[in-house]
């Protein structure tokens, strides 16, 4: 029988049709799935839906959106402490985090390392010239209407800002993969909720959206993690691409007014392992209907 690794994100379950969608996945005793971040902006909505998937499955995995950071109305906790309240959420169900050691995952093909890492935004995905000034990146962002939520919701706590929050968490997860990569030889499948290259930071609709998806820093990680595979979500266009002999998945569901709605919620799941039959060719790029 195949074990497999499947992946989605974006649950975004505060929206009742998606609550409904993640109630009816089918359980799957044999595959482990990874819930890449945003699934809940309050740790008893995002326990509510980590505990009706975790019985259907072998081991579950999740980081942490942006979503997950926001601090909402009436909460005490703001920045990391935020952070850590949702891991807490996690451990307490038995869910694996970026805080845990890195799991391996021996299902069907090759066993590889499940490399969770839990990243944020600084900035950088923005033109060269403005790239290092957060204030004109704002600003250029604003120029076409666009101010992220986060802006008013995520904070920074204990750092001075967001971009030095964002530095912290990277060497953090710098850290951690260096240091799985002194133990082992093994591949990786590396997650994260925001895309680790700019050139993936691409939203047709709202293209300077890219400031609040990521950071230029994660673009080294790939090679220091030995990645076979990216999985990432955030943009709410999924998608499979190969670069450079390594497949990229976003997997997000996205709100109930982005996708099809004669999907079923089973075919949100995304295979990461063991992945295609054949090897994908350089360059492939295959948008998954919405």
């Amino acid at each position: 029988m195949t074990r497999r690794l499947l992946a989605f994100s974006d649950l975004h379950v505060r929206f009742a049709a998606n609550r409904e969608l993640v109630a009816a996945v089918a359980p799957r005793p044999n595959d482990g799935l990874i819930v890449a971040g945003d699934v809940a902006e309050r740790a008893d909505e995002l326990a509510a839906a980590l505990e009706l998937l975790r019985p259907k499955f072998a081991r579950l995995y999740w980081v942490p959106g942006n979503h997950e950071l926001w601090t909402m109305p009436g909460e005490p906790e703001r920045g990391e402490a935020k952070y850590h309240r949702m891991v807490d959420v996690c451990r307490s169900l038995g869910v694996l985090t970026p805080e845990d050691p890195f799991d391996v995952w021996e299902g069907s093909g090759a066993p590889h390392t499940l490399m969770l890492t839990a990243g944020l935004y600084d900035y950088t995905f923005a033109p060269d010239e403005i790239a290092g000034d957060p204030d004109r990146a704002r600003a250029w962002a604003l120029e076409t209407g666009l101010r992220c939520t986060d802006e008013e919701l995520l904070h920074p706590d204990p750092h001075v800002d967001l971009a030095e929050r964002c530095a912290a968490m990277c060497e953090r997860a710098e850290a951690r993969i260096d240091a799985a990569r002194a133990k082992d030889d093994l591949p990786s499948v590396l997650v994260n909720h925001f895309p680790l290259l700019r050139e993936h930071a691409v939203l047709p609709r709202i293209p300077r959206f890219s400031i609040w998806c990521g950071t230029r820093r994660t673009a080294s990680w790939i090679e220091r993690a030995k990645a076979r595979v990216v999985v990432f979500g955030h943009l709410h266009i999924p998608l499979t691409l190969m670069r450079n002999g390594v497949r990229y998945e976003e997997v997000s569901v996205g709100y109930p007014t982005q996708r099809l709605a004669e999907r079923t919620p089973d075919s949100f799941l995304r295979e990461i392992l063991p992945g295609p039959a054949e090897a994908l060719p350089e360059g492939w790029r295959s948008r998954r209907a919405g």
